[in-house]
């Protein structure tokens, strides 16, 4: 049977800080466990004659913070099994002091008694020290965890357990995800003492900073300069509510979800011409214009009561974790293609669908372009085997198709001529999907090829002072083989 656990905190400084009731307790017993024996008050009580266990060297044994703390605690609950202990932290026992959380944990469980006693912690004197009011919004965060999505911007922030450079250096580069390189931080030491010392730099000098230490936080002030927000996504959010607002633009604020439609597909293809291009910065700026179309209909949705961005990725997120549950849950998968039937299977489920009532070939978007949903309609079929599984017969069916094509070519019928094409661009669909090839990606990509030779017959006659209508098709022939050959030599 466990005995109990007495937690007390040293304080935030030296010894004059501690709690006359901490100072007595210490001085009760013979025997006292310590986090670390880097601390003021530490090293005043040591030559008081006290024994003392320190956990210094298990910060040497293991590569993690976490892994240093469990090993903590288990020493901490072995030593319990057979006496009650008392064990001291640094400031207060529950403010940024991971080994108590895991002595709470315990006692839940029942493995242990654990009583938390005072101790100062080193938030008071650093709002004293840095004259800043914690109620205008603050966030303390642990240094050896610090993860950018956790950083507030424009609150204040203090950042504890920025014990050494490294800690520092993992503070700066997070920091600096989202801050300019040259925002001034403040490194504070030893608050409230007399060795108390602040120090502000610019982020990119924060792991030069000679005084770090055990007793070292650093101070972020919040941002007030609109221009570093606008990687913040709750500053897009707030740009595009003002243009629909009362005071904002007459074009976004008479647009409805009907009326965006042609953009969003617009901004669609224009993300794809940027892959095409493989131009990271283009490719940047038009996924910035597909997101905006995505904000703009979420905005529409708030004003008029029916969603808002929120319910948007919460309906995202939780589909994503429910249709991975080989990724967060416990279901097995061999490949990719396994994964895809998972999710067609969770999909399924979800939906309610049944076979006998319902069309496997009812949820294809509508609005998809022709080749793309011819597609689609092929794909969805031959799931269920209706499909050839070579591609002679494919071949096949497209010399059918084209012999009917060119009969209805010589009797004139342009409805029937229609029709065939139609026949013959869904075969050529069919072929390319046997090839892992999409037509419509193919397509686009053999568009913009004409664009670009085009483009340069225009600008060669434009350069002679001649027109296009004056050029002869001859000439243009010249003009377009030669750019073919000049794009065969770049490739």
């Amino acid at each position: 049977m466990s005995h109990t656990i007495t937690v007390i905190g040293l304080g935030a400084g030296d010894l004059e800080q501690l709690p006359l009731g901490v100072y007595r307790l210490i001085l009760n017993q013979d025997h006292l466990y310590v986090r670390t024996k880097d601390h003021p008050v530490i090293e005043e009580l040591i030559g008081e004659g006290h024994s003392f266990t320190f956990f210094d060297s298990i910060y040497e044994q293991h590569e993690t913070f976490e892994a240093v703390y469990d090993a903590i605690v288990a020493e901490l609950l072995e030593a319990a099994k057979s006496k009650e202990i008392l064990y001291a932290v640094p400031g207060h026992p529950l403010v940024a002091e991971r080994t108590v959380q895991l002595l709470l944990e315990a006692e839940r469980e029942g493995r242990v008694t654990v009583k938390i006693l005072g101790g100062q912690s080193f938030l008071d004197p650093m709002f004293s020290a840095l004259k800043i009011d914690p109620v205008e919004g603050c966030q303390v965060l642990d240094g050896t965890m610090l993860s950018r999505d956790e950083v507030h911007v424009t609150q204040h922030i203090v950042i504890c357990q920025v014990y050494d450079q490294m800690i520092a250096s993992h503070v700066k580069l997070t920091l600096m995800e989202l801050l300019p390189d040259d925002y001034e931080v403040t490194v504070a030491t030893a608050v409230g003492t007399k060795n108390e010392k602040l120090e502000t730099v610019p982020l990119y000098e924060l792991d030069r900073v000679t005084t770090i230490s055990n007793l070292t936080a650093v101070y972020v002030p919040p941002v007030e300069d609109e221009v570093i927000l606008y990687q913040d996504f709750r500053t897009l959010r707030q740009i595009i509510a003002t243009l629909r607002g009362p005071d904002g633009c007459p074009w976004d604020k008479k647009q409805t979800h009907q009326s965006l439609k042609k953009y969003l597909l617009e901004e669609a293809y224009e993300v794809l011409e940027a892959i095409d291009e493989e131009n990271e910065d283009h490719l940047v700026e038009e996924l910035g214009d597909l997101l905006l179309q995505v904000l703009l209909h979420a905005q529409i949705g708030e004003d008029d009561g029916w969603f808002q961005i929120e319910d948007v990725i919460r309906s995202i997120s939780e589909k994503m974790i429910r249709r991975h549950p080989h990724v967060f849950g416990e279901r097995q998968v061999e490949d990719a293609e396994d994964v895809v039937e998972t999710w067609d299977e969770i999909k399924k489920a979800e939906k309610g669908e049944d076979q006998a009532s319902t069309s496997i070939l009812g949820k294809i978007p509508k609005g998809l372009p022709s080749l793309m949903l011819a597609f689609e309609l092929q794909k969805k079929a031959a799931k269920v085997g209706f499909d050839w599984a070579e591609v002679e017969p494919m071949w096949a069916k497209l010399d059918e198709e084209l012999h009917e094509f060119k009969e209805e070519i010589q009797a004139g019928h342009s409805q029937e001529m229609a029709k065939e094409f139609g026949d013959v661009l869904f075969v050529l669909v069919n072929i390319g999907r046997f090839y892992n090839i999409y037509a419509e990606e193919a397509l686009h990509r053999t568009n913009e090829k004409f664009k670009r030779r085009f483009q340069s017959i225009e600008q060669a006659i434009t350069a002679k002072g001649d027109t296009l209508e004056e050029s002869s098709l001859e000439e243009m022939d010249v003009l377009w083989n030669q750019a073919k050959e000049s794009e065969s030599q770049g490739e």
